[in-house]
């Protein structure tokens, strides 16, 4: 294997664990944080629905927005690391 093809091996490994993290943590966002919060806030009128649907439709959607910049800062920061930046 060539120092080249190391450093691509290198770089497309450190890429698919960044993208896991995100989607681990997008999941744990939409899905578990949208389950397990929404009964503690059920009660409260918010828009004629309550603040828990309220809370977690547009909370992962607010975090899925900021996830999406801090993956692209982060990808930024690999592509100088590893030398393939635009």
């Amino acid at each position: 294997m060539t120092s080249e093809q190391a450093n691509a091996a290198a770089y497309w490994k450190a890429n698919v664990r960044l993208i896991t993290w995100s989607l681990v943590i997008w999941a744990l966002v939409s899905y578990g944080f949208a389950m397990v919060l929404r009964p503690m806030v059920a009660g409260i009128s918010v828009g004629g629905s309550d603040l828990g649907f309220w809370f977690a439709q547009q909370g992962s959607i607010l975090f899925f927005i900021g996830l999406i910049f801090h993956y692209a800062w982060r990808l930024n920061k690999l592509d100088k690391e590893f030398g393939v930046e635009e």
